[in-house]
């Protein structure tokens, strides 16, 4: 199928470097677009099928798009308004209901093209510097950044597969994630086809019930998901999973955000296993530091670096950077260049880029520390950093105590200013069902966390909102908490998912 995608793109007259972006969900059609284009010497943008005509327009028109498949329905209510938008976008492949032709004026169908392609295609020779994905990731403020990866990727996603995820021939490995994204990209197409293992795709969105009906009915045996998934099945408890037969499963993951203690400690509950967290970000293109199979688990640690990896707490000076040895001591997260899944740039944003670097580091923007055994524990973002009364607060830890309490499902934390202190510490948090936002739990809440943190870290006010904003990724957006408390511009929203106030 992918030989006929080939064709049908070069026959266009695509070529080398031209950029197809791919809106389609987690349609079959997806992944024979996705690998064809990338046999083809055409570089691949996801896109997520559930961002509405504005984001997916910002990054047709960033990505200086060429090509784009989707389905009709998606290209009627998303695309189609905003087409004269993009006139470098000159072809757009749609994708019929149930396989039907698709007649609409400035398209092509997907299955006459298909079916007019030839199933012999000369797949031309790639460097392994040649660009092949263009993964699109917000920033706090200003438009999404384009991450350029070239085709070496493969091998980071080929010895990740096996390394973190413990992919064996004979597994079923679900990843949970949209295709949309780069964890989707990554390990829920490329991933798993290079370690030859059996790949589940899922067309349904979270839901309990359903989910654990897949992992029994279809004997998953590794699974990836994320933390806000994990965290909705901890809010239902452990009924729904009573009865079922899930002895196929063997080995569980977590990427997206760091996975609080609680979550691990539930999971072993749960399930007789623990999730195995891992940290990655898009720049980085694959999976960097894990909980291996290999490994105990630290509740509450992102892990240890993987092979090839090398991986620092630094702190920044005028003259450059400087590498903290000492264990359980707060600094910027930094990975020695050269894997490679690294990002090769920002498409079109070269100053950003080597911003990200210095002293042949690649600095993260993310907070952390290293223990004696060198596990890595996650702080926060840079940015998100709390400075209380003298003392530098990450938000995870105080979210990660708040999570202990039985009537907490979710929590974001934030500094806010205060005269006397620089800042305060403020929790939002949502409620599991049965409990009921009242003073009387905020306080209890408060003393919990203050018993459990100390004076100095825990939080002085605590707000209850029905559900936390979050990208559709699942990441809690603690700077649009921020944000909004502050009455301050709210900046990029294109990843805002879920946003009951």
């Amino acid at each position: 199928g992918s030989e006929r995608m080939d064709s049908m793109l070069v026959k266009l007259g695509l070529q080398e470097g031209d950029r197809v972006f791919i809106l389609a969900g987690r349609v079959p059609e997806l992944y024979l677009a996705v690998l064809g284009a990338l046999k083809a010497k055409c570089v691949v943008s996801p896109l997520f099928s559930a961002f509405g005509p504005e984001p997916i327009a910002t990054r047709l028109e960033l990505g200086d798009a060429r090509a784009l498949v989707t389905t009709e329905a998606l290209y009627a209510r998303k695309v189609a308004g905003l087409r004269e938008r993009l006139p470098g976008l000159r072809h757009v492949l749609l994708l019929g209901e149930d396989g039907a032709a698709t007649d609409v004026p400035g398209t092509q169908d997907w299955s006459t093209l298909m079916a007019a392609a030839s199933e012999d295609f000369t797949i031309p020779p790639t460097a392994p510097g040649d660009m092949a994905l263009l993964h699109f990731t917000s920033g706090t403020t200003g438009r999404p950044k384009g991450a350029v990866h070239v085709h070496e990727a493969v091998v980071m996603h080929a010895m990740t597969g096996r390394v973190a995820l413990d992919l064996h021939p004979d597994d079923l490995f679900w990843c949970t994630s949209d295709p949309g994204w780069v964890t989707g990209t990554s390990y829920g197409i490329i991933a798993p086809l290079v370690a030859g293992v059996t790949n589940l795709v899922v067309e349904a969105e979270f839901d309990a019930a359903t989910w654990y009906d897949v992992l029994e009915k279809e004997r998953v045996s590794v699974w990836y998901t994320a933390p806000t998934a994990i965290r909705m099945m901890m809010k239902l408890g452990t009924a729904p999973l009573a009865g079922r037969d899930l002895s196929a499963l063997r080995f569980m993951a977590s990427v997206g955000e760091p996975l609080n203690p609680e979550a691990v400690v539930w999971s072993s509950a749960a399930f007789g296993m623990p999730f195995h967290d891992n940290w990655w970000q898009t720049e980085t293109g694959g999976i960097m530091i894990a909980n291996t199979a290999a490994m105990d688990v630290k509740p509450g640690s992102m892990g240890r670096p993987l092979p090839g990896i090398e991986a620092a707490i630094v702190e920044r000076h005028e003259a450059g950077l400087r590498v903290i040895d000492a264990p359980m001591v707060s600094g910027e997260l930094a990975l020695r260049a050269g894997w490679p899944s690294m990002m090769r740039g920002y498409l079109h944003e070269e100053a950003r880029y080597a911003k990200c670097f210095v002293d042949g580091w690649y600095l993260t923007g993310d907070l952390a520390m290293r223990d004696a055994e060198g596990y890595f524990w996650f702080v926060g973002r840079a940015d998100d950093v709390i400075k209380t009364s003298g003392h530098l607060i990450g938000p995870f830890e105080v979210e990660s105590a708040l999570m202990e309490h039985p009537a907490v499902a979710e929590v974001g934390v934030i500094g806010k200013p205060d005269p006397t202190a620089g800042e305060v510490v403020k929790a939002f948090v949502a409620l599991k069902p049965g409990y009921e936002a009242n003073e009387a739990l905020r306080r209890e809440l408060l003393g919990h966390a203050r018993k459990r943190l100390g004076a100095a870290v825990a939080p002085k006010e605590i707000d209850f909102r029905l559900n936390l904003p979050k990208t559709r990724s699942g990441k809690i957006m603690r700077r649009l908490l921020k944000a909004r408390e502050l009455g301050l511009p709210e900046g990029d929203l294109s990843t805002l998912e879920s946003d009951e106030r």
